[in-house]
């Protein structure tokens, strides 16, 4: 069996020997992880989750069951898988490589992945610089493997979850990887996880077109159908609300934050290759796309995620939950001075409220209220911590003897040992 090889791989056929030290302890198997904007109203209805034969995570799990053959010195079994891979997965240039590597090795001694001599021509220079993004890549896929989350531990930022966010999603881009959980009556499970791209200047986005993917706590907006879209974008996008309302107080400027997919020529790009989106393999986002709801999943984005047990969060979900149910007593008994006094100067919601604005709205809710308690339904907290501490609050407001209410969120910024609301907005 033999596979094609494009010429830039022929070129750079040399050296999966040298991952082998690496991937000794590591795993064969993984979890199953704008050039124009869409024409059309974007989609927000929940997916449909029963679209067969999706293949999701399994070109990145036989790579890696092909790098322990080679680790273990079976290097004709990993050969004959390679080519097998290559073939099923043409544009997944790793496994082209790895073929190509496996074949090389049978002549002379390898020394790295893509051993070819010193660039001396534009040309050669071009496909140096490929090479190191695939080993990048590479290296990036293996030390995920090997630094799996501990068994049944959370990211430190979901202090709680509403069962109206059936899905969470949380990005380690030291690790170019997301995780995708699904929220269970018995808590977040991690359900898969996946390679994914980050800006070409890293993270930490603060400025428009400065290539780099934004750090916080985020929610998908809207599902944007790919026969809308450019090539460019693969299977489709998921767009996220950057900037965020602690983004905007910030002064950070910038949007079109997505989650996308990749170029049908392209399986993976670099672990640092977009303008600020996070990028997926088309099979690992048809699987999101087809998982997740637009508005309810929330997306955090975190230089390295902190993972913890569940019942590590308690102790900080109900020392802020005490801090919420003073702000509903205060409203429920109309007390504007103690109300107001969980509001921080610089408060601001949609289309730029000020406080004193705000204060308008809040003296007409709790008018409305005439003396019934006010209750909140299906809270979420998320934590983002960086140089402040925030909490990112939803719930359903509403009022006793009421069926429905206004869905609201509220951002919470700790100033010294007192938590404030610097944002809080109607979401639906």
């Amino acid at each position: 069996m033999f596979v094609e090889l494009s010429a830039p791989s022929r070129r750079a056929a040399a050296g999966t020997l040298f991952l082998a030290a690496l991937l000794q302890a590591a795993p064969a198997h993984a979890q199953s992880g704008k050039v124009r904007r869409a024409a059309t109203q974007p989609s927000t209805e929940p997916a449909d989750t029963k679209a067969p034969n999706l293949r999701d995570g399994q070109a990145e799990t036989r790579l890696l069951a092909v790098y322990k053959l080679i680790a273990e010195g079976r290097s004709r079994e990993a050969l004959a898988q390679a080519e097998t891979l290559a073939r099923d997965y043409p544009n997944f240039q790793l496994a082209q490589l790895a073929v190509g590597d496996l074949l090389m090795s049978r002549t002379r001694p390898i020394r790295r992945m893509g051993d070819v001599p010193e660039p001396d021509t534009a040309r050669s220079l071009q496909v140096a610089t490929t090479l190191e993004e695939l080993r990048n890549e590479s290296r990036q896929r293996v030390d995920a493997q090997r630094s799996r989350p501990p068994a049944h531990s959370i990211p430190a930022q979901f202090l709680e979850l509403s069962p109206r966010s059936r899905h969470a999603i949380a990005v380690d881009a030291s690790r170019s990887r997301l995780y995708l959980f699904e929220n269970t009556p018995k808590g977040l499970q991690l359900v898969a996880d996946y390679y994914a791209s980050v800006g070409k200047l890293g993270i930490e986005k603060s400025l428009e077109g400065d290539q780099r993917t934004p750090l916080g706590v985020y929610f998908i907006t809207s599902r944007l159908d790919p026969a809308t879209l450019k090539d460019f974008y693969g299977a489709g996008a998921l767009p996220i609300n950057y900037p965020n309302p602690l983004d905007q107080s910030r002064g950070k400027t910038g949007s079109g934050i997505w989650l996308h997919g990749t170029p049908p020529d392209q399986f993976a790009r670099a672990p640092l290759a977009t303008d600020g989106c996070l990028v997926l393999a088309n099979p690992d986002l048809e699987r999101i796309l087809r998982t997740v709801e637009p508005r309810s999943t929330p997306v955090v984005i975190a230089r390295q995620l902190q993972w913890v047990a569940p019942h590590a969060v308690q102790a900080d979900r109900k020392s802020f939950d005490a801090v919420l149910n003073a702000w509903r007593n205060a409203k429920t008994q109309g007390d504007m001075n103690r109300l107001l006094g969980f509001y921080a100067p610089d408060f601001q919601s949609y289309r730029k409220k000020p406080l004193n604005e705000w204060t308008q709205v809040l003296q007409a809710e709790t008018r409305a209220l005439k003396g019934r308690e006010l209750h909140l339904k299906d809270k979420s907290y998320l934590r983002w911590t960086d140089s402040a501490d925030t909490m990112v609050v939803t719930f359903g407001e509403v009022a006793e003897g009421a069926r429905t209410g206004p869905v609201k969120r509220q951002y919470w910024a700790r100033r010294g040992q007192q938590w404030q609301i610097f944002f809080e907005g109607v979401i639906g």
